[in-house]
């Protein structure tokens, strides 16, 4: 009987192994009101078991520009190595990474945030309330 239960266990975590890896990993970021392509984002899980993203390159703009409106340790911070996306959870029933925080480097502002998978792409959901009424969406594509 334990063998049976544990090999159930271990394919429910393959299963969400796999469902997880269709989120991690670079995604090119396109800015949702030009439809330009902006930089790449490595998203990837932290040692704290959380997911987060970074720039890891710019498609746009000058070599070496810096996050001025942001605060904190981020201010003037080179956008290139830069965690836009902090301390989400993966949530296996939802196929979605959620319950962390997006940093847009325009505002310097944190938004909430969840990230899924769609027809192949990525979708970031930024808004204002953890529900997600009030914010827009943005297409990342692989």
């Amino acid at each position: 009987m334990r063998k049976i239960v544990l090999f159930f266990v271990l394919l429910a975590s393959l299963s969400v192994g796999a469902q997880v890896k269709a989120i991690l990993g670079d995604w090119k970021t396109v800015d949702d009101k030009t439809g330009e392509k902006r930089s790449i984002v490595t998203i990837y899980k932290g040692t704290d078991g959380l997911y987060y993203g970074k720039i890891s390159k710019m498609l746009m703009g000058e070599p070496g520009l810096k996050c001025t409106e942001c605060v904190d340790a981020d201010h003037n911070a080179p956008l290139e190595g830069l965690i836009i996306i902090r301390g989400m959870s993966f949530n296996a029933e939802k196929n979605q990474l959620e319950n962390g925080r997006v940093l847009d480097p325009e505002s310097g502002k944190f938004y909430y945030g969840k990230i899924y998978p769609k027809d192949g792409n990525l979708v970031l959901r930024g808004s204002l309330d953890k529900r997600g009424f009030l914010g827009r969406n943005q297409t990342w594509i692989r």
